[in-house]
């Protein structure tokens, strides 16, 4: 039975980080891409970074470039998100997700992936 479950979320003040955790169970990822979204309260799920498997390609929400890393510790099967600079807009539940295979483009669609966390709740307070 495959398991993701995140950690690190917390109330934290405008401007400060958080290092959001995931760590998977069940099954190994370290070929496949896995991902991570959030939902604010009364918006849709957004797409909020990707990491591919082998060679850790990136991609990311404009509204976090620069401010959100994704990586990943294969050997640990376990992903990654470092929020720097956090606004009171990043207030949200994050999801990690982890797909069967590998993609980076289908990245930001949440249909592509086959397995979810129960999510972290994230509050930044301006």
């Amino acid at each position: 039975q495959v398991q993701l479950v995140e950690s690190g979320g917390g109330w934290v003040q405008a401007g400060e980080s958080l290092r959001l955790s995931c760590a998977a169970s069940g099954r190994t990822f370290s070929a496949s891409t896995m991902g991570w979204f959030r939902q604010a309260p009364g918006k849709v799920r957004e797409f909020v970074a990707v990491i591919t498997g082998s060679a850790g390609r990136t991609l990311y929400a404009e509204s976090v470039k620069g401010r959100f890393t994704i990586s990943r510790a294969n050997a640990k099967n376990t992903v990654y998100l470092q929020m720097n600079s956090l606004k009171s807009e990043d207030t949200a539940v994050y999801y990690c997700a982890a797909a069967k295979i590998e993609f980076l483009y289908s990245g930001f669609r949440p249909n592509a992936y086959d397995y979810w966390g129960q999510g972290t709740q994230v509050t930044v307070s301006s």
